[in-house]
């Protein structure tokens, strides 16, 4: 899991109000969770392991409406992620984004809420 743990890694730069200009300093790494995941330049042997991290922290977040972003291309990396939202029970229904938001190359998640967990 150790790739997961860099996937959403950015390195922020901010200069502290008390330094002279020029002078920055490197936070140390931050994680940024959205609602989108983005699977550009990963390969489907990477994508159940994202996928499932990526439903953790949108749970997590309470988030209920989710957009996974595969591209086009020959639709490998869609079907991984079509077959793995099927194996979540808390994942209430998914489908194509509409074509403002990527059509056929990104997927909309609806995640049921915690009431409809419960049940």
């Amino acid at each position: 899991m150790g790739f997961l743990r860099n996937l959403f890694k950015k390195k922020l730069k901010a200069k502290k109000p008390d330094l002279p200009s020029g002078d920055d300093e490197e936070f140390a790494d931050a994680v940024i969770v959205t609602d989108v995941l983005d699977l550009h330049g990963f390969f489907p042997e990477q994508v159940p392991e994202m996928v499932q991290a990526f439903l953790q922290n949108a749970r997590e977040l309470r988030l209920h409406s989710l957009r996974i972003i595969h591209g086009k291309g020959k639709s490998k990396l869609k079907w991984v992620v079509y077959k793995e939202l099927a194996k979540y029970p808390e994942v209430e229904s998914f489908r194509d984004a509409p074509p403002q938001t990527g059509g056929w190359g990104a997927t909309i998640v609806y995640l049921k809420t915690e009431q409809e967990n419960a049940k």
